[in-house]
């Protein structure tokens, strides 16, 4: 394993030294925050999927094909969808609007009084995503170094705090770019024909495998529609993903290169079924689907191939959770903090440097909040089913109906985030955190509150609607740190 633990730990020392060349370029609170918006086609499609391929995708996704075959792609596929769609329909207006957060958005479009609400739930929903992330730290840890659980998720962790803080989104833009490389040559070009050759071939695993596991919907409509729901519908309204979007140096390349990132997606998501389904093959009596990409990595690559594929499990993992991070760090400064101390104030150029210091404070301290929750929670499925159904549950409606309708009223969003929220909330509690029935009716509680009370008020003042139309155009220089003031 010598070969193998030096790959490692040149990667882990890449990453740092990224980090630490990221510091030099983060100059001001749009270097920190948005990577300037200055990143090109390549840039921008390699870290949006760095960002959304994390260590559900690589692991779940390989444990889901070990589970049914060819359709647990279908979980990984649908985040491609969704990424698909953002591109196409949503991501110039979003690219357009110079925002820093998704609440500031809700706040531009609606006049005001919708960003602390809603920047809770966004907060709530980034915390558990890179919890999530963080504790697959410990799976990967545990297959290289055979270290505690704590003392994995320390380590992992305390790596993506550290280079996070040093450089904010410069840092996390040029290791995502270094993980996206090594997630495809690990995964797609070293892992799948490797997997494939040692189960003997499509023809073997045919023949050794139910006929389900080469059906496309075995994993079932029903599972197949909620991950639709969930993750196509998340992939649109997530502050981890439009954080992204905002880093983009025009909004042709918003809209094309994450087009090229949603088709990356469904690449990978069938390379990562068809390497469970290798698995299953080789290995038919696995305590947990879950454990099908450790061991086939650990038993079946040779030396050096094995490090490679793992520190591309390991850049799935951190560029998810440095992604998520950085999203947490920046909903809990700009929409929370800040608006509680009243703050929140248009920004001087001549104070974008001193931003700098008080946000990579915010990374700092959620990266520890996340390191010790991380080590607290051992669910890595419920906690993902919690933040995601919070997300959809009370942000997609007035999101998009705020980008689609222009009779919602901010009122109309206040009552879609708060019951929608509440719904999900109280309904998990009594059919179950893994049951689909939270999102199901949290999402019809959401978009008939928006409805109603929208119908039911006063429409959004037409000069409000004005400043909106003039940002989703493109035509306003102004930055959008500043919410807009409801109308007297």
């Amino acid at each position: 394993m010598a070969v193998d633990y030096t790959v490692i730990v040149v990667y882990l020392a890449g990453m740092l030294a990224m980090g630490w060349w990221g510091m030099r370029r983060a100059r001001s609170k749009s270097d920190f925050l948005v990577a300037g918006r200055r990143l090109g086609p390549a840039m921008y499609s390699g870290t949006m999927a760095a960002i959304v391929l994390g260590g559900a995708s690589t692991i779940g996704g390989v444990g889901l094909g070990y589970r049914y075959g060819l359709s647990g792609a279908w979980m990984v596929f649908t985040i491609g969808l969704g990424l698909l769609a953002l591109s196409v329909f949503f991501s110039a207006r979003i690219a357009r609007l110079k925002v820093y957060t998704v609440s500031e958005m809700l706040d531009l479009r609606y006049g005001g009084r919708a960003g602390v609400i809603s920047g809770v739930v966004m907060w709530a929903y980034t915390l558990m995503l890179a919890v999530t992330s963080t504790i697959a730290y410990a799976t990967i840890f545990d297959v290289l170094f055979d270290l505690n659980r704590t003392v994995a998720i320390i380590l992992g962790g305390s790596i993506v705090v550290a280079y996070s803080t040093l450089g904010g989104m410069w840092s996390i833009t040029l290791t995502d770019m270094v993980q996206f490389v090594v997630k495809t040559i690990g995964v797609l070009l070293l892992l799948l024909p490797i997997a494939v050759v040692k189960a003997g071939g499509f023809a073997a695993m045919r023949a050794k495998l139910p006929t389900s596991y080469f059906d496309p919907l075995g994993i079932g409509g029903e599972t197949i529609f909620t991950y639709v729901l969930i993750y196509t519908f998340g992939m649109l309204i997530g502050q981890d993903i439009w954080q992204r979007v905002f880093t983009a140096r025009s909004d042709r390349t918003a809209k094309w290169g994450g087009t090229v990132a949603g088709t990356y997606c469904l690449a990978y998501a069938l390379a990562g079924a068809v390497i469970g389904t290798a698995a299953k093959v080789l290995y038919p009596k696995l305590g947990s689907p879950d454990d099908a990409f450790a061991t086939i990595v650990k038993d079946e690559l040779p030396v050096g191939v094995r490090g490679l594929v793992l520190a591309a499990a390991l850049a799935a993992v951190m560029s998810t959770s440095s992604g998520a991070l950085i999203a947490c760090a920046t909903v809990a400064n700009n929409d929370i903090w800040s608006r509680l101390r009243g703050l929140a104030k248009r920004s001087e150029p001549s104070a974008e440097h001193d931003e700098v210091a008080g946000n990579r404070a915010f990374i700092l301290v959620m990266g520890v909040a996340v390191i010790g929750t991380a080590i607290a929670l051992n669910n890595v499925v419920e906690a993902l089913t919690v933040a995601y159904n919070l997300l959809v549950g009370g942000l997609l409606v007035p999101i998009l109906g705020g980008l689609l309708w222009k009779r919602g009223t901010v009122q109309g969003a206040l009552a879609s985030v708060t019951l929608g929220g509440l719904s999900v909330i109280g309904l998990m509690a009594g059919y179950g955190i893994l049951a689909n029935e939270p999102v199901y009716y949290g999402l019809l509680a959401s978009l008939a509150a928006y409805v109603v009370v929208s119908l039911a008020t006063r429409p959004t003042d037409e000069s409000v609607l004005a400043v909106w139309r003039e940002r989703l155009a493109g035509r306003s220089p102004e930055l959008a740190s500043e919410p807009v003031p409801a109308p007297q």
